[in-house]
Formats: C-alpha cells, structure tokens, sequence
C-alpha cells in the first residue's frame, strides 16, 4: 500500500509567541521612547523658563520643585546646593523643607568626596536618611555643586531612567542660578563702580586747582590713596590779600559716605570763612555741622592754620590731627598741638585753644596725615614722625616736590609692604621766604 502523504504544514504556537513577544518589545520601545521624549521636552520648557524669564533665585528653586511635583517616579526627594556658607537644602518632596534643613551631611560629602551616583545606605549617615535610597551628585567644571537625593524608587528602571533625567534637571537649575548670582554680582559691582565715581568726582572738587607761590611763601601738595576713594582733604584758602586758610583733615571711613562728609566739611568751611569769622568759632561751627549730619558716628581730625602775610603770625587749631612740623632755618623743630579733639564725635567741644606762632624766615612747615608715619617695616616698627623729622632734617632745603618725593620713597623703603601703605597718605608743605 502506498504511505500516507507527509503534511507540509508546521505548528503556528511558536510562531506566534515570537510575534507577541516582538510586539511587546516595540510596544516596551515606545513607550521608553516617549519617557524619553517627555523628559528631553521637560528638561528643555524648564531650561526655557529659567533663562528667558528674569527669575530670583528662590523663584528658580520653587520652579524646579513644582515640576519634580509632576512627577510619578519621585516619591521622596531632597536637593542640597552649594552656597557660600556651605550645603544647604533648597527643594524637598516628601518632606517639610524646614525638616530637611536640619539634615546633616558628612564631612565626604561637605567636601565634594561623591562624584558618582551612589546607593545612600553606603554613605551610612544615620537614621534621618533610611527613606533616601540613591545620591546623584551635580558637578560643574569637576566640582560638586548639588546632591540630589532620591527615595521611594520601585525598580531597577527607575532608579536608571531617574538617573539622568533628575541630574540633567539640576544641572539646568543650578546654571540658571549661577547666572542669576553672577547678574546680581555685575549689578552690584556696577554700583560699586558707579558709587566710586561719584566719590572722585566729589573729591576732586574738594582739592584746590591751584596754590600759592609768590613773594612771601610757596606750597606744594602731595596725595596718594590707599584706595579708589580715599579718605583725606587739604585745601589751601585765599581769605583775603593778607591772609591764608591751611588746611589737612582725615575723615573716617572711606567711599561716598566719608567723601560726602568731607564735602560737607568743606562747604562749612568755607562758609565760615567767607563771613569773616575766627578759628575759635569755626572750629565749634564744623563740630555741630559734623555731629549733626552723622550723630556722632563718623568724626574728622584736622589742622586748620590762618596765615597773614603781614604778621608772620600763624593762628591754628590742632583737631585730634598729627601734629605739623614747623622747622626754623637753624633747624629747630616746633610741633603745633594747641587745639582740641577730634570733630564730629560730640555736640559741644570740652575745650578749644587756639595756637599762635610767629613764623621766622625760611622756616618751613609740613602738615601731613597718618598715613604718612603710621608705616611698619618687617619687624613692626613704625616710622612715625622721628622719621618724617630725620628726612626733613636731611633735605628740608630741597625744592618742595624733590622734598615730597624723598618722603615719599622713604616710607616706600621703609614699609615691609611694598609701597601696599595702610592709608591714604597726604603731605601739604610751606616754605615761607
């Protein structure tokens, strides 16, 4: 008998198990894809937000946390972000935020020490930190800038998907605020810049265009800041045919409050002086002036001397200032101390005199501020007013600015600072003839 045809047909169960299980790994693909696609779009509408809109800083941190808010696979979240005092927490889920803020990280971590994602448990930082299962560090140009740690994760997918995704998030907010500061530091520092210009502007009204050289005396000037905007006056005042104002003061404080004060100084002055009335009433009129305007605060030591070139005399007053060096021909040294404190520091002076010195012919007279004498060479020793008197005695016949140069490159040697002084150093000489 002839055998029975063999059937050409296979079984169709495997067939269509591979078709299945190919159908859910497209299907597992799309949906990944999405995720994907989903968080590339929420990582680019946040990184939108942050920089095309003038956010504060608090403003970008509370964005960032309504957006982690939307999402299911964050359960439990804290964000510790580095600030000029340290790590602190910016955005919690799960949790009060004044909770998380008294949450401790090691020193590993204060110090940058995890540049990886890494499970927490590792980091064995107590029991505060048991919900928290995964750390993802945030770096920018190799430094760690933010933790972000994770809890509440279900999967391994999670964890992997969450990865990158929380970590590209950080990453966007901690540049929008960095760039948020460093605006803040350019407005700032353009303050700043603006606020020293007004100060020079204001001082370099306050500075005489011009002095005196004729036939009874001449008078050189020297200034040197220690900063932009230092905190010294002089002025020289043409009162009348015969009669001079002298004038050095140093003002505490430095910038446009110390320069304002100053030019108040200045225009009281100067008022005073244009109604024709004395040194012992100026003085006490500048002192109200100055207490008044900064309550006490902020004070003013100046030497004011009137000059008449008559007389030869020099009438003055010693406010709390360095004593000015009147040295003779012969080279005898007077220092002129007659006066009283410092202005500004009370309403009412406790005592006022006023010196008076005759001023023999080619004498010659330096007022000066601190920064002249308060100068330490490496082994702290001031060079103070013995030497400013040993170069005086030395070139005190030398042409004023020679003698100004000669003073100046003194303290110059002389300081273990290298010409870095700790004030602003003013020097107002007076050769008489």
């Amino acid at each position: 008998m002839p055998s029975a045809p063999t059937s050409s047909i296979k079984p169709v169960a495997p067939l269509a198990d591979e078709t299945a299980a190919y159908t859910e790994q497209i299907k597992q693909l799309k949906r990944e894809l999405l995720l994907k696609q989903f968080e590339l779009d929420t990582v680019l509408g946040v990184a939108h937000d942050m920089t095309t809109r003038d956010h504060t800083v608090d403003e970008l941190y509370h964005m960032l946390r309504l957006t982690l808010q939307g999402q299911r696979n964050v359960v439990q979240l804290l964000l510790f972000a580095r600030e000029e005092e340290g790590f602190r927490a910016r955005i919690a889920l799960g949790c009060d935020l004044i909770e998380a803020e008294k949450m401790s990280l090691s020193e590993h971590l204060l110090a940058g020490g995890v540049t990886q994602p890494q499970a927490v448990e590792d980091l064995h930082l107590g029991s505060d930190w048991d919900r928290y299962e995964l750390v993802i560090p945030i770096l920018r140009q190799s430094q760690v800038v933010a933790y972000v740690f994770v809890g509440g994760l279900r999967n391994d997918f999670d964890r992997q998907q969450l990865i990158p995704f929380l970590g590209s998030l950080a990453n966007t907010l901690i540049g929008a605020v960095e760039n948020r500061r460093l605006q803040a530091q350019r407005v700032a520092d353009a303050a700043v810049r603006k606020e020293i210009e007004i100060a020079q502007g204001v001082q370099a009204l306050l500075f005489p265009r011009q002095l005196p050289n004729d036939g009874h005396l001449v008078i050189e000037r020297s200034y040197v800041p220690h900063t932009e905007v230092g905190g010294d006056y002089y002025d020289v005042v043409e009162i009348d045919a015969d009669r001079l104002l002298l004038c050095v003061a140093d003002v505490s404080g430095k910038g446009v409050p110390a320069s304002l004060l100053m030019s108040n100084f200045q225009a009281g002055l100067r008022t005073l002086l244009r109604q024709g009335v004395e040194l012992a009433t100026i003085v006490p009129e500048l002192n109200h002036l100055l207490f008044r305007n900064s309550g006490g605060e902020k004070f003013i030591t100046a030497f004011l001397g009137i000059y008449d070139r008559r007389t030869r005399c020099l009438r003055y007053v010693n406010a709390g200032h360095n004593d000015p060096l009147l040295i003779t021909d012969d080279g005898a040294v007077q220092t002129l101390t007659h006066g009283t404190v410092m202005l500004g520091i009370m309403e009412e002076l406790p005592l006022l005199r006023v010196g008076e010195v005759e001023i023999p012919s080619h004498s010659l007279l330096l007022l000066y501020t601190d920064g002249l004498t308060e100068v330490f060479d490496a082994d702290n020793n001031e060079f103070g007013e013995e030497g400013v008197l040993a170069v005086l005695q030395r070139n005190r016949y030398l042409p004023l600015p020679k003698l100004h140069q000669e003073l100046l490159s003194s303290i110059n040697a002389f300081s273990a600072h290298n010409s870095q002084f700790a004030d602003d150093v003013t020097i107002l000489s007076c050769r008489f003839k």
